[in-house]
């Protein structure tokens, strides 16, 4: 799979099937992913890859809190702006009514939250989950760079012919995720990542984007 047809075939997947990801597969996409750049090379990642057991215990505790109402976790940084503008407000919209729609949850339903959060809580289905942690005294720069580094990870996912889905709904529950991978106090939860191959047999929905022109200004020759 050339770079072209990964980036064009990469989306975020929200329905796995049990079938296991190799850790010889994994180990090949992290070590190749150390390749992703960093300002000044800090490389300022911590990523916990976690399958089996630990994973379907995270699970259990995550999902006995979504069902149960559990608004989650203090945030430890804001998910979005507390006012979003047009047009991100737009996009943010369309997407979230596609997205929950394809799920079977329709903007109406009283127990939408509720059933949004243990949809996120199960990863999907996923049997594997990526979670990625920085430092507590880096800056937005070294953020930045973990979300190239994230990109590089799901890429090379898609070489491998598995898909993900970047989840930072795990952040609401920051404190079953420590418990389960052992973080320490010095590390911040950036997101996860749910890892595998993709469920046949239900809805692919592929969010659309704004075209180029309204993102990208090209200036000079």
């Amino acid at each position: 799979m050339d770079v072209y047809e990964a980036v064009d075939t990469r989306r975020a997947v929200r329905a796995f099937s049990d079938e296991p990801v190799s850790k010889e597969i994994l180990e090949r996409v992290m070590a190749a992913a150390t390749r992703a750049p960093s300002s000044g090379n800090l490389q300022p990642w911590h990523v916990y890859v976690v399958t089996g057991e630990p994973l379907a215990e995270l699970k259990r505790r995550a999902t006995a809190r979504a069902l149960t109402g559990d608004p989650g976790d203090e945030r430890e940084y804001p998910m979005y702006p507390a006012e979003l503008p047009s047009p991100y407000v737009d996009r943010f919209s369309a997407a979230a009514a596609q997205r929950y729609k394809a799920l079977g949850i329709e903007r109406d339903d009283p127990d939408r939250p509720k059933k949004i959060a243990a949809l996120n809580s199960e990863a999907f289905g996923a049997p594997v989950v990526l979670f990625c942690y920085l430092d507590r005294t880096m800056g937005p720069g070294q953020w930045g760079d973990a979300g190239m580094h994230l990109q590089t990870v799901m890429l090379l996912l898609r070489a491998e012919g598995l898909h993900s889905c970047p989840q930072v709904m795990w952040t609401m529950y920051r404190k079953t995720v420590s418990q389960i991978v052992g973080a320490d106090d010095g590390l911040v939860l950036f997101c996860g990542v749910s890892v595998g191959f993709e469920k046949e047999g239900v809805p692919r929905l592929r969010t659309g984007r704004a075209d180029m022109t309204e993102t990208v200004s090209f200036i000079g020759g």
